[in-house]
């Protein structure tokens, strides 16, 4: 008998409502930045690479080591987004909502549009991602007005 000790699974993802297929994950601190208000991303020290939603590790220089959080923060330009009829696992409770994607002028974001009704939303308007608790707990961002 070998006396390798499974890893507790960190099961912070499961506030955000999805479904998490390892015990463990080095970007799990992005959920309790959702809870303190924050949308955050990560960069890499080394190439300046800017990855959302975060990632462990460059793909680019594969230094792990130099990952670092950043706050997002402003507004960006509404690339595209689609009224969504089916959702993934453990977003079906809340359809219909539309998704997107925001153009933050150095990266992209992919997510949720907020509370702006979909006859409202044009390609180009400026949106602001916010951090967001639905009503059964679920902590999540959308992309709402400034």
């Amino acid at each position: 008998m070998s006396g390798h000790k499974k890893p507790e699974a960190d099961r912070r993802f499961a506030r955000f409502g999805t479904v998490s297929f390892t015990a463990t994950s080095k970007v799990n601190d992005f959920i309790d930045y959702l809870e303190d208000g924050q949308v955050c991303g990560t960069k890499c020290r080394t190439c300046g690479a800017v990855f959302f939603p975060p990632r462990a590790q460059c793909f680019k220089c594969r230094d792990q080591a130099a990952i670092e959080w950043f706050q997002v923060s402003g507004s960006g330009k509404l690339a595209t987004f689609s009224e969504l009829k089916y959702a993934p696992t453990g977003f079906g409770g809340d359809l219909p909502y539309a998704i997107a994607v925001l153009d933050m002028g150095e990266y992209k974001l992919f997510g949720r549009i907020g509370y702006v009704p979909l006859d409202e939303v044009r390609v180009g308007m400026e949106l602001v991602p916010q951090a967001h608790q639905l009503p059964d707990g679920q902590i999540i961002y959308v992309f709402n007005r400034p």
